[in-house]
């Protein structure tokens, strides 16, 4: 992965009403990159995804695409994006070839290299065996995947893909995840879900909106950590008195879940574990579960949203 930025957006903010839809975004995206965008319905990805396509103009705020401001110079910015909204925009009475041809002319690639990036498109998207039927005979997957193929025909820096698996079947979901990782190879990707596995599954980088404010940014690892609860789950063969458990170093609090069964609440940078087990065998107790906890992906996005709306 290259430390070069292929996508930069600076304070960006776009009001409807005279409201906020996106207030103050800021964030990169560098070379080979996949970038999660996630939040609930309403959040502002939707609109997020337009802004950085050139498709909605901002309010406030600057988007450097490889190294050409969108806003000054949309024309030949727009060249180094690949964007698939929401809604892909298929003309269904062509076939697979016929519009990606058309979208190859739209992208103003050179006649003698249209073909090259037809096929090429259409092969890395799995498209061979459908390639001369019409969009509109064809499944929701399998015209999701024409939809990337015209994002990606002429070879751009930047991939956006907006919802790319919404409505799609689990076997389609499969398939559409697999072609974002390859994809990813060879491009960045900005990918706007509200699907939390989808994040987990594909992205090195996520962000978290909601009502418009961008709450999270970091590495997926660094999401991952957040996972990580400061807790045990702690079971015994025999009836233990937890005055014994709470004269541990580190243990904050203890809740009894039976009376032989506890989750063990402690402080992060004094995990307790090892001494649990000196415990266990000085004192002749039979441990028959010691296991950390953690939390899912689902919990932290709450647990970072519902923090926004308290401070709010």
């Amino acid at each position: 992965m290259s430390d070069t930025p292929l996508l930069q957006a600076s304070s960006l903010s776009r009001y409807f009403g005279g409201k906020p839809a996106v207030n103050d975004i800021s964030f990169t995206i560098k070379k080979g990159e996949v970038l999660g965008f996630l939040g609930p319905n309403g959040a502002g990805k939707s609109t997020t995804m337009r802004m950085l396509s050139g498709n909605l103009a901002p309010d406030n705020g600057q988007i450097i695409i490889n190294g050409i401001d969108l806003l000054d110079q949309p024309k030949q910015a727009k060249a180094h994006i690949g964007y698939l909204p929401e809604t892909p925009p298929l003309y269904k009475e062509l076939t697979v070839s016929e519009f990606l041809q058309f979208c190859a002319r739209l992208n103003a690639i050179n006649k003698k290299q249209q073909s090259m990036a037809i096929n090429s498109a259409i092969e890395r998207c799995g498209l061979t065996d459908v390639q001369q039927s019409l969009i509109g005979n064809l499944s929701k997957g399998f015209q999701q995947r024409v939809g990337i193929a015209q994002a990606i025909i002429h070879s751009p820096a930047v991939v956006i893909l907006d919802e790319p698996t919404s409505g799609l079947d689990p076997i389609q979901i499969r398939e559409i995840r697999q072609l974002i990782r390859d994809i990813a190879d060879e491009h960045s990707v900005i990918l706007s879900t509200h699907i939390l596995p989808e994040v987990q599954m594909l992205c090195d980088r996520v962000q978290i909106i909601s009502q418009g404010q961008l709450l999270f940014n970091d590495t997926i690892d660094k999401l991952s950590q957040q996972m990580q609860a400061s807790s045990l789950l702690l079971e015994f063969e025999q009836s233990v008195d937890t005055a014994e458990l709470q004269q541990i170093e580190g243990i904050e609090t203890i809740d009894t879940l039976s009376d032989k069964r506890f989750r063990i609440h402690y402080q992060p940078e004094l995990n307790p574990t090892q001494r649990l087990l000196e415990k266990a065998v000085h004192s002749g107790l039979q441990l028959k579960m010691l296991m950390p906890e953690q939390h899912s992906l689902e919990d932290v996005f709450m647990k970072i949203i519902q923090n926004e709306e308290n401070d709010a």
